[in-house]
């Protein structure tokens, strides 16, 4: 019964979507807390059941476990589950029996979010489930899948709510002495990268726009390096590199030794790149040392389908982008960790032979793949714009009280219908 559910909240995405989240459950009827760690958290959680957590970070294991005990939590919900704060209360509550509720950006961007039970990216359950399995589960579904939208549907409010979240973090720093971020920035710092990036973006559209003509226009075939921010969750905690540079000295001999003459290479920056890695000058100064001075390109963030529409191939450590490449049927190759990198249709050989004559993935069976996703795990909406914090409260409420996860209710047969796409901003 929903009454006997009683939610325990830790960080979410920037701005009020778990606030509202949290009010609808409310509104279900189970009792829901948060847990506050810096004054964002608290000026983001207006109303009761806020529970201030002022401690040096190495209590909280033991704070976490007592707050399970006192307040009898079954269920726990986070944005993300490689956060030390949040993969040591996953450890506490998986021990206990509670279930967890990870939220995450979606696999399948712009215009859906990810939900999952357990864990996400390199814990989700997707990455132990077979092209085989799903296409199992799919046999009674029905489907006419939507294609991949072009654009990122809420990226400035994305950038808003970032920076109003640093900005408030860092006012409210005495009350909160305690409080580490997760990245290596400090608090400050953060701010002013969202706040720079936010100011500059007329700036940094008109760069991309010169830079994406050239290549359009250029007329010669292209390979495109799909990058990642080097501080996000997928590629600090489920890649093989330290750092991005690793990764854009391995692709630039990779393709030096096995690319033709005649084409070329294409870095294509993560749209909320913030500067805090020196990415261009990395990228002239390698493509100098492999003698590719002219055959290299950089365009800052901005629309991927504009690229990829005319790419011969696409590598990446393992961006969710990736999986626009294979709905457009490139090859690709992928170097980390990611719930898309299954046999049927990720490249498995030596950059140097990619770039020479890549592997072509089954385009059949990642469609299937997809298929299985917007079944299951994907849902419609986003979580920064107030539009598609409406889309999702529509529906993602009904899961998490569900019995079963979404896979396991699709492979069950007592999934409920899913909301279809319609452009959510």
């Amino acid at each position: 019964m929903t009454a006997d559910r009683r939610f325990l909240f830790l960080q979410g995405p920037h701005g009020p979507w778990f606030h509202r989240l949290g009010g609808l459950l409310r509104a279900a009827g189970a009792k829901v807390w948060r847990v506050g760690f810096n004054f964002g958290d608290r000026v983001f959680w207006p109303g009761p059941g806020y529970i201030p957590f002022n401690d040096a970070q190495d209590l909280w294991p033991g704070t976490c476990a007592d707050i399970f005990a006192r307040h009898q939590i079954t269920d726990l919900v986070l944005y993300g589950d490689t956060r030390p704060i949040h993969a040591q209360a996953v450890a506490i509550a998986k021990a206990r029996g509670i279930t967890v509720h990870v939220f995450e950006e979606g696999y399948l961007r712009p215009y859906w979010i990810t939900y999952e039970r357990g864990g996400s990216n390199g814990h989700s359950r997707l990455m132990e489930l077979t092209v085989p399995d799903m296409q199992a589960a799919l046999e009674t579904v029905d489907l006419d899948l939507p294609d991949t939208p072009a654009t990122w549907g809420d990226m400035r409010q994305h950038m808003f709510w970032g920076a109003i979240y640093h900005g408030l973090v860092a006012l409210g720093g005495r009350a909160y002495r305690n409080f580490r971020p997760h990245r290596a920035l400090t608090v400050g710092q953060e701010f002013l990268l969202y706040l720079k990036r936010f100011l500059l973006m007329p700036v940094h559209r008109l760069e991309r726009r010169l830079a994406t003509s050239r290549i359009r226009r250029g007329g010669f075939p292209y390979h495109l390096a799909i990058l990642q921010l080097e501080h996000d969750a997928s590629f600090r905690d489920h890649s093989p590199f330290a750092s991005m540079t690793e990764f854009l000295a391995l692709v630039m001999e990779g393709f030096a030794k096995g690319a033709p003459q005649h084409h070329h290479l294409v870095f294509k920056a993560h749209p909320l790149e913030d500067g805090r890695v020196a990415l261009l000058p990395e990228i002239r100064r390698l493509a100098a040392l492999h003698g590719l001075t002219g055959r290299v390109h950089f365009v800052r963030g901005g629309k991927l389908a504009e690229l990829l529409n005319d790419a011969r191939s696409a590598v990446t450590v393992n961006s969710t982008a990736g999986q626009q490449a294979l709905w457009r049927g490139l090859p690709l190759r992928v170097f980390g960790t990611a719930v898309y990198a299954k046999p049927e249709f990720v490249s498995p050989q030596p950059l140097e032979a990619f770039f020479s004559a890549p592997d072509r993935p089954d385009t059949r069976a990642y469609r299937h793949y997809r298929h299985f996703l917007l079944e299951t795990s994907q849902v419609v909406g986003g979580f920064y714009s107030s539009r598609g914090r409406r889309a999702l409260l529509r529906q993602v409420v009904d899961l998490m009280l569900a019995p079963e996860d979404p896979y396991q209710a699709l492979r069950s047969g007592t999934a409920a219908p899913r909301q279809q796409l319609r452009v959510v901003r």
